[in-house]
């Protein structure tokens, strides 16, 4: 047994130092690559892009909806509202059982039109489709289709509608800001590689002050989970994907918010309908097909913050939520376990997903094993008091400088809070982190490793929407309807 406890405590050292180094090293290329980022893309090179309509290529905007009634129209006024000279939005309405599609027909002053599609990818039948009678509109078509249950099966119905050979994949439940279009078409611009997929960072809109579907100030989620969540994400974002970015080794364009190239994500098949986690089976496809057909390719991530997002607001949803994406993360190792340590396709088979492999879905594992185990030696007086107090401060402090480091990033792009009393509740939260809130996001995720192994039937869960006049204070949200977490 001592041989064991000793070769325990070494494998739980080299693993967090591991960790700890590889996270630094993403940390400080993720400065350099948002550094880089904010010397090439100026204000300056955005107005050119708005100033002159014909160098700007043409982007739809596909959203897929069910039982969107709360958000679903003032979501598509303000995708409208966007500053960019060449787009569309497409709205997808995906067999909802309330007054989603009837408010987007009174709203819009839409009416059925003929229709011929091409199915290119494989989708749930399309209905009808509607456009609108009102010069206003005219970027606007809403596709009305039978209920596919995942929004993969709703995203390839809009892409066998949209016209355009770029689109943003994003959510009815999401605000773009209003440069959102022209942030993520500037590198595919500036790049000699094709650029296939950009990524964007994404943060909680719970807290923020809306107006007219705009965020008219920026401040941290007051509520107890999308606080943390908050931090979570930035840190995601800035320094993991920022870091990636660098090496061309990105993992994962989020479902909430990403511009793919149209016709690459045509050839890798669509979306699989099947999957719990359709963001990153097709970026994982998409570089597959990419490397498979020997042809050149990038994808990037911009720091600056294009898409604002509900958290969940209770313990309940969240279970649902990271129950799914531990469902869809160890499903990704199911359907492709082909790619993992294969040199055919390159840094994602040999770099990124031995990385998540070792670092993302064994990460629960081992930090509940390793729970169970510290108990064991507690019950029988074996701890080295001095040891853990040692290993602890050195994985907490270095995780926190961490988290800190990412909220000053988040400073250096763009100050979105207003006061530095802000910037310190993030801190406090990152503080509090370890001991508050990641521990259920350990047991969610481990949740949804035995959902999928025991083949329980997944149903998407529900969470309360307060529509984007939205606030914490109960008394100045709007109705509240139960619709799915999407």
């Amino acid at each position: 047994m001592e041989s064991f406890i000793q070769f325990y405590q070494y494998t739980i050292f080299f693993y967090a130092t591991l960790l700890v180094l590889i996270s630094l090293f993403l940390a400080f290329f993720g400065y350099l690559n948002t550094y880089k980022n904010k010397l090439k893309y100026t204000k300056e090179e955005e107005n050119i892009l708005l100033e002159h309509r014909e160098i700007a290529p043409p982007i739809s905007i596909v959203a897929g909806a069910y039982n969107e009634e709360v958000v679903v129209v003032d979501a598509t006024r303000a995708f409208l509202d966007l500053e960019y000279p060449n787009f569309e939005v497409v709205i997808v309405n995906d067999g909802s059982k309330d007054d989603t599609l009837h408010l987007l027909i009174e709203a819009f002053e839409l009416t059925e039109v003929p229709h011929y599609i091409i199915e290119k990818v494989i989708s749930q039948p399309i209905k009808r489709i509607f456009k609108s009678t009102n010069p206003l509109y005219r970027k606007l078509t809403v596709v009305d289709k039978k209920n596919g249950g995942t929004k993969a099966d709703a995203m390839n119905a809009g892409l066998n509608v949209a016209k355009y050979d770029y689109f943003v994949n994003t959510d009815v439940d999401c605000i773009l800001a209003k440069d959102t279009l022209t942030k993520v078409i500037l590198p595919v611009l500036d790049s000699k590689t094709p650029v296939i997929a950009v990524g964007g960072t994404m943060r909680m809109v719970n807290g923020c002050e809306i107006d007219r579907v705009q965020i008219t100030r920026v401040s941290p989620p007051r509520s107890f989970f999308p606080i943390f969540q908050e931090t979570e994400y930035l840190r995601s974002y800035l320094i993991t994907k920022m870091g990636w970015a660098y090496f061309n080794a990105i993992p994962n364009v989020s479902g909430g918010f990403g511009l793919f190239d149209k016709n690459i994500v045509i050839a890798a098949g669509g979306y699989d309908p099947e999957s719990h986690a359709e963001d990153m089976d097709m970026t994982l496809r998409i570089i597959a097909h990419m490397r498979d057909h020997k042809l050149p390719y990038k994808i990037v991530n911009t720091p600056h913050s294009c898409c604002w997002t509900e958290g969940p607001p209770n313990l309940k949803v969240l279970y649902r939520q990271r129950s799914r994406w531990g469902r869809g993360l160890l499903q990704i190792f199911f359907v492709h376990h082909r790619f993992l340590f294969n040199k055919k396709y390159g840094r994602m088979g040999l770099v990124t997903l031995p990385y998540i492999l070792i670092f993302e879905l064994f990460a629960p594992l081992i930090e509940i094993l390793g729970f169970l185990f510290l108990l064991y030696l507690s019950i029988t007086s074996q701890i080295n008091a001095h040891t853990f107090w040692l290993m602890f401060a050195y994985v907490y402090l270095v995780g926190l400088c961490i988290s800190i480091l990412t909220i000053a990033l988040d400073f250096s792009v763009k100050k979105q809070y207003q006061t530095i009393s802000e910037y310190v509740q993030l801190i406090i939260s990152s503080a509090l982190e370890a001991f508050l809130y990641h521990p259920f996001i350990i047991l969610f995720t481990l949740a949804g490793y035995i959902q999928l192994l025991t083949r329980k039937e997944f149903k998407w869960g529900k969470m309360t929407r307060k529509g984007f006049s939205q606030s914490e204070n109960p008394v100045n949200s709007k109705k509240k309807s139960d619709l799915p977490l999407s």
